[in-house]
C-alpha cells in the first residue's frame, strides 16, 4: 500500500527520491519556485508516467500534453511501473516559465530510483474469475472470495518430541514444514540501494500471539536454515538479503479462533529510507497480507468412516468384538485403547471430538479434548497426537465442568438450510438449560472456543433434563438416499407406548422386556402390561416427551427441516434423583459407520419370535438402505448410563466443501 509519500524539489540542487512499481509519488514543486513563475512543464524519462490531478472534479491528465498554469491547487503524480537497472536511472524535469520570457526561469530535476516490492502468499482466489487485483489487506468469504489460509500447526511430526509443533520456536524436522504456509517477500531493482534502505518485516504485538514465522536462511534442505523471525516476543525483523530477488518465510498459527481471537493475523514489509545520518529512517512503502487461521470443523455421522475407536475394559469383549465385526464391514480401520490406558474408563465419546483443519496445500484431522478428564485424559495427547494428527483442548480456570462438558453432548448436524440461509458444514448441537433457567450448561471456555470457529454456528438444545445431559441420548442422524440426504431420529416415548398398544391390541401384553440379558446382577423383567399399567411411568415419559418436542421444534427451525426429515424411535425413560435416564438400551445412541448402524440391543418383548422394538426399527431405517445391528451393550454400558454411541468414536472423511467458500 502507499504511504502517500511527498517528495519536495529544489532549484538548488537535483532530488534523488526512490519509487516503488506501481506506487504512486506526489511531486510537490511549490517550496521553491522562481520570482515571476506563471506555468510550468513537466517531462519525464521514458518509463516514468506523470499525470497532473487540477482538481477533485476534472481527475488527471498526462502532464506532457501542455503547459499548465501555474497554480497552487494542482497535484503532481509519479508513477513508474518498472524497476530501475541502476541507482537514479530515472528522472522528472520541471521548467518554470513567465509570459515575459522567452526562455524557462528555472529548472528542477528530480532523479528516481524504481523497486518492485511484494509479500506475497496463496491467495486462494481459484474461483474468482478476474485474479488480477485482489486486495491482500483483506480476506474475503465465499466462493468468489480469496485470502490466505493458516493452518494452527497443532500436531506433532517428530516423535521423538512430546510438545506439539507449535509449543516451540524450532522446525525439529523437515515435514513440519508441510502444516505452515508459504510467505514470499520479493524485490527487484538495484542491490546498491540496499546499501542505506532497509526491508522490516513486522506485525502487531496483539497478532503476535497467534502465529509464529521462520525465514528460510540457509539451505531449505536443513531443519537449521529456519529461524524464528516474528511471532510471541518478535514483531520485528530486518530482513537481510541471503537469496537476492527472493525471500522465503514459513508461517504457522499458534492457536485457533477463540473469544479474544478472531482469527485474522496480519503481517508487513516496510521499506525504510536510513540515507540521511541526520535524521531517522524514514518509510517509503508497505505491502500487507492477511491470513485467516483455519477453523476446527466437526463431521456429522453421515460422512463416510476411516477409523472407529473402542476401549477395551474388564467386561466388553463381547462389545469390542461387536464393534470390530461392524468396522470389518463398513471397511474402517479399528483402534482399541487397552484397558492399562483407559483404566477401566470406557467412555471415549465423552472424552474427545475428532475433527479436522483444512488450507489448500493441506488437511488433516485434529482431535479436540474434552474437559471432563476422567481415565482417559491421556489417551488423546499420547496416543492420537502425532505425524499429521493435531490435538487442541479447552480447560476452564475454575472448577465449572460438569456432565455436559463429555462430549457426548457435541454432536453436529449434516449440511442444512434453514430460513434461507445455508449451512454446508452442518451446526453444532450441544446441550444446556432452557433460555433463562439455571441449570447446567456446557463452561464457558468450550463455548467460546465453538462460537468462535463461525463455520458450524452452533444450536444449544434443552438436555438439564436428562441424568447425564448429553444430546446424543434423544437424537443422532444416519444417511438416507433422498431428500436431504439424511433422516433425524428422535427418541420418542409416544411411538414407544403406541407399539406396545398395538401388541397389547393383539394379544402379546404378556410378552417381556429384559428377557435374555446376561450380566453379573440379575435384571427383573417386566411385560407390556406392566409398562402400560404403570402410571408413573406414563406420566414420567409424558414430561420427556414434552422436552424432546421442545428441542424437535428448535431443530426443525434452526435446521430448516420438517417432518419428512424426522424418525421418531421407540424410547421410554424413568427418572433417577429427578433426571431422565433410558429404561431400555437407548436406541438412538447408535454407532453410524456408512449404511451399517450399531444400535444398542433393546432386549425388547419378543413377538413371534422377534423382538418387536427391534421389527420396529428395522421397518423404520432398513427403508433408506441401512443395515442395522443391534449390538448387546447391556451391562457393560448401559447399567452405566451409556450405549454404544457412548462407547465408541469415529474419524470421518473431511467434507468436500471447502470452509472459505461459505459465507458465515
Amino acid at each position: 500500500m502507499s504511504l502517500q509519500r511527498i517528495v519536495r524539489v529544489s532549484l538548488e540542487h537535483p532530488t534523488s527520491a526512490v519509487c516503488v512499481v506501481g506506487v504512486e509519488t506526489l511531486v510537490d514543486i511549490y517550496g521553491s519556485v522562481p520570482e515571476g513563475t506563471e506555468m510550468f512543464e513537466v517531462y519525464g524519462t521514458p518509463g516514468v508516467d506523470v499525470y497532473i490531478s487540477p482538481s477533485m472534479e476534472r481527475g488527471r491528465e498526462r502532464a506532457d500534453t501542455r503547459r499548465w498554469h501555474f497554480d497552487t491547487g494542482l497535484e503532481i503524480i509519479v508513477v513508474m511501473n518498472s524497476p530501475s537497472n541502476d541507482l537514479n536511472d530515472s528522472h522528472v524535469q520541471i521548467s518554470y516559465h513567465s509570459s515575459h520570457e522567452p526562455l524557462p526561469l528555472a529548472y528542477a530535476v528530480l532523479y528516481l530510483t524504481c523497486v518492485d516490492i511484494a509479500l506475497d502468499c496463496d491467495l486462494n482466489c481459484e474461483g474468482r474469475q478476474d485474479r488480477s487485483y485482489v486486495d491482500k489487506r483483506q480476506w474475503v468469504w465465499g466462493p468468489r472470495g480469496y485470502g490466505a489460509v493458516l493452518l494452527v500447526n497443532c500436531d506433532r511430526d517428530d516423535v521423538t518430541c512430546y510438545d506439539q509443533d507449535n509449543c516451540d520456536r524450532h522446525v525439529n524436522c523437515l515435514q513440519d514444514l508441510e502444516d505452515m504456509s508459504v510467505m514470499v517477500l520479493r524485490t527487484q531493482g538495484p542491490a546498491a540501494l540496499f546499501d542505506d534502505h532497509k526491508l522490516i518485516l513486522h506485525t502487531s504485538s496483539y497478532d503476535a500471539k497467534w502465529a509464529r514465522v521462520f525465514h528460510a536462511c540457509g539451505p531449505e534442505d536443513s531443519c537449521e536454515a529456519y529461524r524464528h523471525v516474528l511471532g510471541q516476543d518478535k514483531v520485528s525483523y530486518e530482513v537481510p538479503r541471503f537469496h537476492g530477488d527472493e525471500e522465503r518465510f514459513f508461517v504457522e498459527g499458534l492457536s485457533f479462533p477463540d473469544a479474544r481471537f478472531t482469527g485474522l493475523v496480519s503481517f508487513h514489509v516496510t521499506l525504510l529510507d536510513d540515507s540521511n545520518e541526520d535524521f531517522s529512517e524514514s518509510p517509503i512503502f508497505t505491502d500487507t497480507v492477511v491470513f485467516r487461521v483455519a477453523p476446527w470443523i466437526m463431521t456429522p455421522s453421515t460422512l463416510p468412516p476411516l477409523e472407529v475407536y473402542v476401549c477395551q475394559v474388564r467386561n466388553n469383549t463381547c462389545f469390542v468384538d461387536a464393534v470390530a465385526e461392524l468396522a470389518r464391514k463398513a471397511g474402517c480401520k479399528l483402534t482399541v485403547c487397552p484397558q492399562k490406558e483407559n483404566r477401566n474408563d470406557r467412555w471415549i465419546q465423552d472424552e474427545m471430538e475428532l475433527g479436522y483443519v483444512q488450507a489448500p496445500h493441506k488437511t488433516f484431522p485434529v482431535v479436540f479434548d474434552s474437559p471432563r478428564n476422567g481415565e482417559l485424559q491421556d489417551f488423546p495427547y499420547k496416543r492420537i497426537l502425532g505425524p499429521d494428527f493435531g490435538y487442541v483442548t479447552r480447560e476452564p480456570q475454575d472448577s465449572s465442568v460438569s456432565g455436559l462438558d463429555s462430549f457426548g453432548n457435541l454432536e453436529v448436524s449434516p449440511p442444512v438450510v434453514a430460513d434461507g440461509k445455508e449451512y454446508p458444514l452442518g451446526r453444532i448441537l450441544i446441550g444446556g438449560n432452557l433460555p433463562g433457567s439455571s441449570g447446567r450448561r456446557v463452561t464457558q471456555v468450550v463455548r467460546d472456543f465453538l462460537y468462535a470457529q463461525r463455520v458450524q454456528p452452533p444450536v444449544e438444545l434443552f438436555v438439564d433434563w436428562l441424568a447425564v445431559g448429553h444430546v446424543d441420548e434423544f437424537l443422532s442422524f444416519v444417511p438416507a438416499p433422498d431428500g436431504k440426504g439424511f433422516r433425524m431420529l428422535l427418541a420418542s416415548p409416544s411411538a414407544c407406548f403406541k407399539l406396545f398398544q398395538e401388541k397389547q391390541k393383539w394379544g402379546h401384553g404378556r410378552a417381556l422386556l429384559f428377557k435374555g440379558v446376561v450380566g453379573d446382577k440379575p435384571v427383573h423383567t417386566v411385560s407390556i402390561n406392566q409398562v402400560l399399567s404403570n402410571v408413573n411411568l406414563i406420566s414420567y415419559n409424558k414430561f420427556v416427551q414434552s422436552c424432546i418436542d421442545w428441542n424437535r421444534e428448535v431443530l426443525k427451525r434452526e435446521l430448516g427441516l420438517t417432518e419428512r426429515d424426522i424418525v421418531d424411535i421407540p424410547q421410554l425413560f424413568k427418572t433417577e434423583r429427578k433426571k431422565a435416564v433410558a429404561f431400555f438400551p437407548d436406541l438412538v445412541n447408535m454407532l453410524v459407520l456408512g449404511k451399517h448402524l450399531g444400535i444398542p440391543k433393546p432386549f425388547g418383548p419378543i413377538i413371534n419370535g422377534q423382538c418387536c422394538l427391534e421389527e420396529k426399527v428395522r421397518s423404520l431405517l432398513e427403508p433408506l438402505g441401512l443395515h442395522c445391528t443391534f449390538i448387546d451393550d447391556f451391562t457393560p454400558y448401559h447399567m452405566l448410563h451409556g450405549e454404544v454411541h457412548c462407547g465408541t468414536n469415529v474419524r470421518r472423511q473431511p467434507f468436500s466443501f471447502k470452509w472459505w467458500n461459505m459465507v458465515p
